[in-house]
Parts: structure tokens; C-alpha cells; sequence
């Protein structure tokens, strides 16, 4: 079955915008255009539940339901249970706050592994744990292709590591690393997985409790909806981890690791995302199903059509001489997140597509370290094209050849 993308893009009211018409987005990967059902909620919320939630008067007592119903949505969908999801003002953020908690837990000699293909949030805050005397031991990516390999990994696990930290895949490689065999070995190890999913989240919601990682984290802005960052962090884990938040939520798993308090709002709208995933579902011939087999149907159906696309556009540049591809040149196995070494600035190069109708973006992507480890000069970065499902074909074709100009 195929996407019908006519459909999708009516469900965009950005594609109906006239400052937006003959333009096409190639910088989803920095932010995702927000689908009508989260704006409906948004624009609900705002002008009818604007109050403290959860009082007994009518306003307040909506806006908690639709805060309730958002987190219970959205862990069904993940495959979660509705208090192992917590909702946090970024990703970054909760990352911060995870990275707090750990080294509350963990003591010196200790070892946590993370990787140098990661956007900054998933390395950065394990990396300061160093100053506490906990070992931090690096993964790193072949320099030539941007590849994780596992048996590095293996020989990184030993009896002192306590997590694992890693991306589904990254914001600039754009290879899917296989998150199930990642988190068997660190198991088997003993030790608990972290996995940076916002790269990958925005081309299908996956099934958390069926991948196994103890923690997967994404954010809502890049996957259609607000900004807001989702955390998903198993039971098990998460009544073991120090209390993060107020003293009193401390037997609230989902209040644990969410110390200020929520953007009522963001948090509602996030149902909306689930909205759009069940009309998906529903446009495409599904009849039945929980929410998990729901999510698998749509998450196919996206990235089949994606990787459609994404195989014209990695055969028009793999064998430029003044193009450098970043990760695989096969569709199969990447995200629709490309990014390109070139002779000079990327984003002077996302400049020049600008006048041709096209938006990208130019830059590190805050992944300096992948970017150092492969030779590439973080000054000059890269230039990146990235995509998702509502992307249609003649949009393909506009970027192809606004690339014939600039490249």
C-alpha cells in the first residue's frame, strides 16, 4: 500500500500557507511542520482551558483530562505504560536531568558508555559525569563512513558500565543503528540503554517496549506536534533512579524526572499526534488494532514512501567529486536526514538554495564531534536535506534540480 500524500498534506495547514507556496522544506530534521489536529488542541486548550488543571470546576477538570489523555495516547502508542512517559520542556532538558539522577546513583569508577555520532543533548551531559569520577568511555564511528560498529562495543562492556548511550540514529550520519541488538549486549553486560530517538521518531513512532532500550527519548516538535520533549524510561529503571523531582511527587514515576512544572497546553496538544497517526490508520484501509499495530502500519507506510524518495536523492549526489555523502548511500537502512561535505560552507550553499525555493539548512547540527571524528571542518559544516513523509515527489524534483545549480 502506498501513502497517499494528498491526503497527508491536507492534514498540514502549513502547505495551504501563502507565505509557504513554492517553497519546498528540506529542513525537517530541525523542526517538523505541526499537523491541524495538535494546532486544533493547542488553540482548544488556549482558549478554553487556560486554568491550573485538575480542580473540580469545568474548564480545569477538561484541561486535566486532556493532559491525561495525551500521556496515555502516546504510551500506548509507544508501547509503554501511561506512567513511564514523561513530558519535559526539551529533550536536551531531560537529558540534563537523567544525567543528574545517574550520577546521584552511580559512584566513582564507575563507567558510563557514550558514542561520537550523537547530537550533543545524548553525549554532552553523560560526558560531565567525568567531573564525579565516573569513567566515560567512548564508542566511536568508523571515520570514513560514520558507522557504529558493535563489536567496538563489545569490547567497551565490561562489569563496571551502567549505561549505554546512543542514537537511533544521527542528525547527521543518518544510518539506523539496530537499537534491539545494541540493548541486548549492554543487558547482557549489565547494564541499562539510553536511546536518543529524535532523529528517528519524526519518520514513524516505534513500538519502545518491544525495542527494549530502559530509556528513549524524542521531541514533539519534530515529529508533528509542540515543543515538548518526550521521555519514555521503563519502570524497573525509573523507581531505581534518585527522585528528580518535588519530594512529595516522588511516588509519581512520571513526576519523578520532570522538576518544574509542565506546559499544560504543549502537553495536551501532544494528542494530537495520535490523532493524526489513528487518521492515518484509518484513511489507509486499517480497521482494527491497539495502538502499537497502528503505529507499525503508519510507521510503514512513512517510510516506505520515504525511502522512495530518498533513493533519488542519494544516487544524485553519491558521485559528485565536490559532494562528500555522509553515511550509507543506500535508502534502506537511513533516515531521510542527509547532510553533505562540501568545498566550502554549507550554509552558504542553504543560502543560495534559498533563492531557489528551496529551505535547508546549513551547519554542525550540534554534532561536532561526529563531524570531527570523520574530517569534516565543524566550522564549515555541512549542508543538510532532510525530509519526511509529506514530502512529495515534485518537491524531490524542485531540490534536484536547485542542486544541479548549486553543487
Amino acid at each position: 500500500m502506498k501513502l497517499d500524500t494528498e491526503f497527508v498534506r491536507s492534514q498540514f495547514p502549513a502547505f495551504a500557507e501563502p507565505v509557504l507556496q513554492n517553497q519546498a522544506f528540506f529542513e525537517n530534521a530541525g523542526g517538523s511542520y505541526t499537523c491541524g489536529a495538535v494546532i486544533d488542541r493547542l488553540m482548544r486548550f488556549y482558549t478554553q482551558r487556560k486554568v491550573q488543571p485538575y480542580a473540580p470546576y469545568a474548564a480545569s477538570t477538561l484541561g486535566g483530562a486532556e493532559m491525561d489523555e495525551a500521556r496515555t495516547r502516546m504510551a500506548a502508542l509507544l508501547g509503554v505504560a501511561f506512567d513511564e512517559l514523561s513530558f519535559g520542556p526539551s529533550t536536551t532538558q531531560n537529558t540534563y536531568v537523567l544525567a543528574q539522577a545517574f550520577g546521584q546513583m552511580m559512584t566513582a569508577g564507575e563507567a558510563i558508555i557514550v558514542t561520537n555520532q550523537d547530537h550533543e543533548a545524548n553525549t554532552g551531559p553523560w560526558r560531565r559525569l567525568a567531573d564525579l569520577g565516573i569513567e566515560v568511555r567512548e564508542w566511536q564511528i568508523d571515520p570514513d563512513t560514520g558507522h557504529l560498529d558493535l563489536a567496538k562495543l563489545e569490547a567497551l562492556l565490561d562489569d563496571k558500565v551502567r549505561l549505554v548511550c546512543f542514537p537511533h540514529c544521527s542528525n547527521v550520519v543518518g544510518e539506523i543503528n539496530p537499537v534491539t541488538e545494541i540493548t541486548a549486549l549492554a543487558h547482557a553486560a549489565g547494564a541499562f540503554v539510553c536511546v536518543d530517538g529524535v532523529s528517528y521518531a519524526p519518520h514513524g513512532f516505534v513500538d519502545v517496549g518491544a525495542l527494549g532500550p530502559d530509556i528513549y527519548l524524542f521531541s514533539a516538535y519534530k515529529t508533528y506536534g509542540p515543543h515538548q520533549g518526550l521521555m519514555v524510561i521503563r519502570r524497573a529503571l525509573g523507581e531505581l533512579l534518585p527522585n528528580q523531582g518535588h519530594y512529595f511527587n516522588a511516588s509519581s514515576l512520571y513526576k519523578r524526572f520532570t522538576p518544574a512544572g509542565p506546559d499544560h497546553a504543549q502537553v495536551a496538544a501532544c494528542a494530537g499526534m495520535a490523532d493524526y497517526v489513528d487518521m492515518l490508520f484509518t484513511h489507509h484501509g486499517g480497521a482494527e488494532g491497539g495502538a502499537t499495530e497502528r503505529g507499525a502500519m503508519v510507521h510503514d507506510l512513512m517510510r516506505g514512501h520515504e525511502t522512495v524518495l530518498l533513493q533519488q536523492l542519494l544516487d544524485a549526489v553519491k558521485d559528485r567529486n565536490s559532494v562528500r555523502l555522509i553515511g550509507p548511500d543506500r535508502a534502506e537502512n537511513r533516515a531521510p536526514t542527509v547532510a553533505l561535505a562540501l568545498n566550502r560552507s554549507g550554509g552558504e550553499v542553504a543560502r543560495e538554495l534559498t533563492e531557489l525555493g528551496v529551505m535547508a539548512g546549513g551547519g554542525d547540527f550540534y554534532a561536532v564531534r561526529a563531524l570531527d571524528a570523520m574530517g569534516v571542518d565543524a566550522d564549515r559544516g555541512v549542508l543538510r536535506l532532510s525530509f519526511t513523509h509529506y514530502t512529495s515527489q515534485d518537491e524531490i524534483n524542485h531540490l534536484l534540480n536547485a542542486l544541479d545549480d548549486v553543487l
